[in-house]
């Protein structure tokens, strides 16, 4: 089941490269602006709950999509850029087994645990 998941992911990040090549940015936009989600595990420094909070904000494809449909509608590259961007890191992260956060720990997610287990 994880292969599927993660070819499953693979067609989603492929996707939103081409929702990205829809907008009027350069490509070094892409991959410089691609990691900028993860700024969200700081809030994992005021604690697990407001860490679990603030990572799935930036990594929810319902944010991501809401962004998207914000931004064509009022015809705002800036938050289909923004979309686009949390959308695809989303689906990178799942790539990589990183899912939403659960509020027991960073490494507790919708896809199971992740990281080494300790002994």
């Amino acid at each position: 089941m994880k292969k599927i998941i993660q070819i499953e992911e693979l067609g989603l990040f492929l996707f939103g490269i081409y929702l990205f090549a829809l907008l009027p940015f350069a490509w070094w936009w892409f991959p410089l602006l691609l990691l900028i989600p993860d700024f969200s595990m700081l809030g994992y420094l005021l604690g697990n709950r407001a860490g679990a909070a603030a990572y799935n904000v930036f990594h929810h494809r319902a944010v991501a999509l809401s962004l998207y449909m914000i931004g064509i509608y009022i015809g705002n590259s800036y938050l289909q850029l923004a979309g686009v961007i949390i959308f695809s890191h989303a689906s990178m992260d799942r790539i990589f087994g990183y899912g939403l956060k659960y509020e027991q720990g960073f490494k507790f997610t919708h896809l199971g645990k992740i990281g080494k287990e300790e002994q």
